[in-house]
């Protein structure tokens, strides 16, 4: 059979004991099935797996047609964010704890992978985010998201208010400890834990979620993801803002921070008969209880 794919771009959590190995495996398995391999160039610098080439995530973005990702959902969420405006859909070999979007089990990759390789598997899209920091009408900071974007008081300061608009509307001034602004996918992150909804990732939509609000009538809302979220910060000692993992300190009194839904999604590939509902049973253990 012909395969659906023929360049693999494979990155690995390469500070991880015995990553390695693993992903010297996974490329010769990827070699065998007939794939061209390239290494993302600091996984290949780190292990020292360079014979299969060193490149960048731009470089890999124009030159592959699948992503092959080995860690947790963090590293996922790091390349997701880079390949997403090649349109490069991305398989996860789960090497971490969670693992939401990284489901292949390691042990299991050859038999996972090989059918996906020939074009049999789950597709799916996922909604990410686009926000920029603004300062006396500039933007000084621009960062892409798939999880979240999260507004947060100082270390060492008490709350933060921030003032809330949606569109043209405003919503609120909210004093807490920080603001969530999540997608489908980061609804099962951060954002849960601070008692937020789970959003289906098929929904258009973001949720708000405030993190230890002052006023306990301030409850996580779902919002479509059609209209522009802005925050400005109205008090609070040094705020920061978080886009997945990349961050901003010290904010200002009077910057505003952007959230919109990006012109881009990423795009996942997972095993035949992959489930979002078991997904969830599996990892955020609702059947425990049944005997």
């Amino acid at each position: 059979m012909k395969n659906r794919f023929r360049h693999a771009a494979l990155v690995g959590k390469y500070n991880v004991l015995g990553s390695r190995k693993v992903l010297d495996e996974v490329a010769r398995f990827l070699i065998a099935q007939g794939l061209e391999v390239s290494m993302e160039r600091q996984t290949a610098l780190n292990t020292g797996l360079t014979d299969y080439g060193a490149l960048t995530p731009a470089e890999l973005g124009k030159t592959c047609d699948i992503a092959v990702v080995v860690g947790g959902d963090g590293t996922m969420l790091g390349m997701a964010r880079q390949m997403a405006r090649f349109g490069i859909p991305l398989v996860g070999i789960n090497q971490g704890r969670m693992g939401f979007i990284t489901d292949v089990p390691i042990g299991e990759f050859a038999a996972a992978l090989a059918p996906m390789i020939a074009g049999t598997f789950e597709e799916e899209h996922r909604t990410m985010l686009e926000g920029s920091v603004w300062r006396d009408g500039e933007a000084i900071f621009e960062a892409f998201a798939l999880n979240d974007v999260v507004v947060s008081r100082g270390a060492t300061s008490s709350m933060v208010e921030l003032k809330i608009d949606i569109g043209n509307e405003s919503v609120t001034n909210l004093r807490a400890d920080g603001l969530i602004i999540a997608s489908p996918t980061g609804s099962t992150a951060y954002a849960l834990s601070a008692g937020g909804p789970i959003l289906h990732h098929s929904i258009a939509g973001f949720v708000l979620v405030p993190i230890a609000p002052h006023d306990l009538s301030n409850r996580p809302i779902v919002l479509p993801d059609s209209g522009e979220i802005s925050i400005e910060i109205v008090a609070g000692r040094d705020a920061s803002v978080n886009f997945d993992m990349q961050g901003l300190a010290s904010l200002l009194h009077g910057d505003r921070i952007t959230v919109r839904r990006a012109p881009y999604q990423a795009t996942f590939l997972h095993p035949p008969g992959w489930s979002y509902y078991a997904t969830l049973r599996r990892k955020l253990h609702w059947n425990s209880g049944t005997p």
